[in-house]
């Protein structure tokens, strides 16, 4: 008689050999869906007991991979899609230095002070820009503009705190003016960093700041005003020397940082007598996105600083248990450094003449798009003539009967792979539709002609539908816009946002 034990672990056995039989066939064949792992779930909620073979996990990866939209055809971002292989490779060496480890890779941290000092050159910081000055410039990179701006906002709160607390005065009820049409991550800075938000709003014909408004809410509390060089909804350059002339004019004592994170690398290229840097003496710290027109995949960004004493020494941290004594300045400490080494190796490839051919391109297909949009009976929103970012921001017209909208569209050309979002405008625009399509390096005149085709073809299938079908259409882009994860259940609804108070703001980054 065979005892059940025994039973069990013949079968047990059995199983660690088909396993072991399986793994070893899926490690030399390339049969990847004839193993068991063809027939099972991708784990979700908790890590398997055992290995997966390398090639069948790379497949089971790569096949889920191949439900993302096609970076190519998202026109919603302004985040770089596309980099010359040489770089990706240098990238990919790079991939296991840590950046912040400057004992151990010092080329690496030599790269960003070289890629600082050039970018700060380009906003014309003083001390690049002075013959008589060998000293560097004062900036670091970070993981993205969103942490520049949260280095930005505590170098202004510290220096503005430090002279109250000089003064004797209280110290504790900071704000800043912007935009309502700032980023999310100028939200999340005032919020993290307890300083009070103070918004110059949008109106229906007016999508910048205005500079008279601004400054008129300035008071002794005002730690800065940001100005944003590229809105992130028409793309559209806010009027910094404006701010500027009137802050000297009524001799009011208030710093400016400009959000150049879309605009700081095209301006210089096609249109560098705009007067918006180092230029203007109120302006004391510019960000900049690497990642966006500085040519770079995410996430890289930049922030600078006029000159030492407007980023306070307190905030500078002193550490030596890497090997050497070092500076650091970050809201995080480790991270890669491919994307430094990926941002030299655009400025030293391109060069001044590289961006500018570039970015002029670019400024070129977003007038010859606008213009073909306006014949499709569009209202277009955003300026050409490189007065304002390579993007068309456009809407449709007011029109008795129309059954469609501006979101309908957004959906028919999905269908097609073409990522382009329809928004609402900021608040108190009076609910104002609109679309917006970002031109990036990759968008030729001739995909961008075949987008217009595609536009076209998708205005006259909204045309031939019925009230139900449309109403379906602009629905479905508005609450189930993507497949991804939803948020936790315990976190939904949030009402303290500008786009929570005043709706969703769907796939613009």
């Amino acid at each position: 008689m065979v005892h059940l034990s025994t039973v069990r672990k013949e079968s047990h056995a059995h199983q660690r050999q088909r396993e072991e039989r399986d793994a070893q066939a899926a490690a030399v064949s390339p049969y990847v869906y004839g193993t068991r792992y063809a027939v099972q779930e991708l784990p979700e909620h908790s890590m398997s007991e055992n290995e997966m073979p390398a090639p069948v996990a790379y497949r089971m990866i790569k096949d889920e991979l191949s439900l993302d939209g096609n970076p190519l055809l998202n026109l919603a971002s302004f985040v770089t899609t596309y980099m010359e292989d040489e770089v990706q490779q240098l990238m990919s060496d790079a991939m296991s230095k840590n950046f912040i480890d400057y004992e151990q890779y010092p080329q690496t941290a030599h790269m960003q002070n070289r890629c600082v000092n050039m970018i700060a050159g380009l906003f014309h910081a003083p001390s690049i820009n002075d013959p008589s000055n060998e000293q560097d410039a004062i900036g670091t990179s970070t993981v993205g503009s969103s942490e520049a701006i949260m280095l930005a906002m505590l170098a202004m709160k510290k220096r503005w705190q430090n002279k109250r607390k000089e003064a004797g005065k209280d110290w504790s009820r900071p704000n800043i003016i912007m935009n309502s049409a700032v980023q999310v991550c100028w939200e999340k800075a005032a919020r993290y960093f307890e300083v009070e938000e103070r918004y110059v709003y949008c109106t229906e014909t007016r999508y910048v700041i205005d500079p008279k408004e601004a400054v008129d809410l300035v008071d002794e509390n005002t730690v800065g005003i940001c100005a944003i060089l590229g809105t992130t909804y028409t793309g559209q350059y806010e009027d910094v020397k404006a701010i500027n002339d009137l802050l000297i004019a009524k001799n009011i004592d208030c710093p400016i940082h400009v959000d150049a994170a879309s605009g700081g690398f095209v301006v210089p290229f096609v249109k560098p007598e705009l007067e918006w840097d180092f230029r203007l003496e109120k302006v004391i710290s510019i960000n900049v996105s690497g990642h966006k027109y500085g040519l770079v995949y995410p996430g890289v960004g930049w922030v600078f600083w006029r000159a030492p004493e407007y980023l306070p020494k307190e905030l500078i941290f002193n550490i030596n248990y890497l090997g050497a004594e070092q500076a650091s300045f970050t809201l995080n400490f480790s991270k890669g450094a491919p994307h430094v080494i990926g941002q030299y190796y655009q400025l030293i490839r391109l060069g001044k003449h590289g961006f500018r051919s570039i970015m002029t391109n670019l400024t070129q297909t977003a007038d010859h798009l606008a213009a073909e949009l306006e014949k499709l009976g569009f209202i277009i929103m955003s300026e050409g003539g490189g007065r304002g970012l390579p993007l068309v921001a456009f809407r449709l017209p007011e029109q008795e009967g129309r059954l469609y909208d501006e979101f309908a569209l957004a959906h028919v050309l999905r269908r097609r792979g073409w990522v382009i979002p329809a928004y609402t405008m900021a608040p108190k625009c009076n609910q104002l539709r609109m679309m917006r399509i970002v031109l990036r390096e990759d968008f030729s005149l001739h995909r961008c002609n075949l987008l217009v085709e595609d536009i076209r073809l998708g205005l006259k299938t909204l045309e031939d539908m019925d009230e139900t079908m449309v109403k379906r259409y602009s629905t479905y882009i508005q609450t189930h816009a993507t497949r991804g994860p939803q948020g936790h259940p315990v976190y939904g609804n949030e009402q303290h946002s500008l786009q929570g108070k005043s709706g969703k703001t769907h796939a613009v980054c």
